[in-house]
């Protein structure tokens, strides 16, 4: 297998999660709810992230939290897939560093005087991040009206930000009591055809490349076979790179990347 750094002069691996908040592709669709997000956090309220899956939500959770400055804020990150009430209470105690031992009013209670501490002993406000919130139960998502309530709601001491697919939307909207204590519901979309030929010239560069590695045939296979998705749009561009690298071919080519869906997605 041709190493495709060397054989394109690429100075890191193309297309790979590993990409820094600096070198993110910026745009429009990701700098609005961005700036949306951060305003929304700034004002001490809690906000959705509402979106199809491959869409961008890492990097703009990565970048959010990048942008939100340390003296102020502590962003905690909970995975929420298939958890139960008491699982929740858990790994938000987790999370924030309480004990989750005991009970669930016990472990809430922890957890309501770990905030409460944050923000007045060491003024800095808690950014808690629920990641697949979609797959929770109405039940489990009910433990965010205990957790924002303080001082029957006169205090704002922590920021939710839900994070999930469109279930999630359906979900919000069966609870009023949490859907209306959002602030905020931000979406991210899949790109148009344009959106993602720039998307991989940006990558390509960032990766080093010093010209457009795609002719026009294989940008127009990326987009209608990836539909403007960047997860697959990445996996697809990676593996097309690499199949052409083994062709000896200096740019990629519609055929490679129809080869590549074919290994990708058989």
């Amino acid at each position: 297998m041709t190493d495709i750094r060397s054989h394109f002069g690429f100075s890191m691996t193309p297309f790979t999660p590993e990409i820094p908040v600096g070198k993110r592709f910026c745009h429009p669709v990701f700098d609005e709810p961005l700036a949306d997000l951060e305003r929304t956090v700034s004002e001490r309220m809690s906000a959705a992230v509402i979106s199809p899956a491959g869409t961008g939500k890492t990097m703009l959770l990565r970048t959010l939290e990048s942008r939100l400055p340390q003296s102020r804020y502590k962003v905690h990150y909970v995975k929420t897939s298939d958890l139960g009430k008491r699982d929740m209470y858990r790994e938000i105690a987790l999370a924030t560093g309480c004990s989750p031992q005991g009970q669930c009013g016990t472990i809430m209670h922890r957890i309501e005087q770990r905030l409460l501490e944050s923000v007045d002993t060491n003024g800095v406000r808690p950014v808690i991040i629920l990641d697949d919130a979609h797959e929770l139960t109405p039940a489990v998502l009910g433990v965010l009206k205990f957790l924002t309530n303080y001082e029957m709601d006169s205090r704002l001491v922590v920021s939710f930000i839900l994070v999930g697919h469109k279930p999630l939307a359906t979900l919000l909207d069966m609870l009023e009591d949490i859907g209306k204590r959002l602030a905020h519901y931000a979406t991210l979309r899949n790109l148009t055809r344009d959106e993602i030929r720039k998307y991989v010239a940006h990558r390509l560069a960032v990766a080093g490349a010093r010209a457009d590695l795609f002719d026009d045939g294989a940008h127009d296979a990326m987009f209608e076979i990836g539909g403007g998705n960047l997860r697959a749009t990445d996996r697809l561009a990676l593996k097309s790179l690499q199949i052409a690298a083994d062709d000896d071919a200096k740019a990629v080519g519609s055929q490679h990347v129809a080869i590549a869906r074919q290994k990708l997605w058989p």
